[in-house]
């Protein structure tokens, strides 16, 4: 409990993660206003359409993610705690804890607020949480955005500068997986093996597959293994090099 502690005082004594969170939140339940409000009758207004900003809100939880250890790699205070702390996996692990939790609540926000914003703005629209895979499309939005900050954690402690860390996860899940399907003949294969098109399969946002490998929570189990493994390199790594 005393680095869990730690890690919670380390992150919210420095400016960003507010700065972070707060864009997190605002962002995407602003542009669903937005889309929502401006929705004529050649869009139907689902529970899954209040979800279709979110992914704005966890690029920003995944440029928090990432300055939670680059930041500390820049300014040589890793070192301190790896000091205070040799076990170097454990530090590591409570700082993960930490910063997944915060991205659980704010993905939680912005999918609620998402949806609540939506409902007053189109009353008339079918936006009740009437079944399992409603409440999956807006209370999933917490696991996914958990899960994308370990995967930034994880990039963050690999490349440990914050420039290159935020170019690559920003670049990567909004424009690379994308760019992909451009491929000729192989790229739609491989687009959907792509991890952040996994966690919009499990939303229920995005392009649908056809003929998906797996259902809605399988969907979400690929995407978490990604990031554990990506998690896991990390924390070898870490472990092995000087800080």
């Amino acid at each position: 409990m005393s680095l869990l502690t730690a890690e919670r005082i380390k992150l919210f004594s420095t400016r960003s993660p507010w700065w972070c969170g707060l864009a997190a939140v605002v962002l995407p339940i602003g542009f669903t206003a937005l889309l929502v409000g401006q929705a004529n009758g050649g869009l139907e207004v689902g529970v899954t359409t209040t979800q279709a900003t979110a992914n704005l809100g966890r690029s920003v939880v995944m440029v928090l993610a990432a300055l939670a250890v680059t930041t500390e790699y820049r300014f040589s205070t890793i070192r301190s705690t790896f000091q205070a702390t040799p076990n170097r996996i454990a530090a590591l692990l409570a700082k993960t804890a930490v910063v997944a939790a915060l991205a659980g609540v704010l993905g939680e926000l912005v999918a609620f607020g998402s949806w609540g914003v939506s409902r007053l703005l189109k009353p008339s629209a079918d936006l009740a949480l009437d079944s399992a895979d409603d409440w999956r499309s807006v209370a999933g939005e917490g696991l996914v955005f958990a899960l994308a900050a370990v995967l930034a954690l994880g990039v963050g402690i690999l490349v440990r500068q914050t420039a290159g860390a935020v170019a690559l996860l920003l670049v990567y899940s909004l424009l690379v997986e994308n760019l992909i399907q451009l491929i000729p003949t192989a790229g739609e294969d491989i687009h959907r093996w792509m991890p952040f098109v996994a966690a919009d399969q499990f939303i229920g946002v995005g392009q649908r597959i056809p003929d998906p490998a797996f259902g809605p929570w399988g969907y979400l189990v690929y995407f978490a293994g990604i990031s554990l493994v990506v998690l896991a390199a990390a924390l070898v790594t870490a472990n092995r090099r000087d800080a």
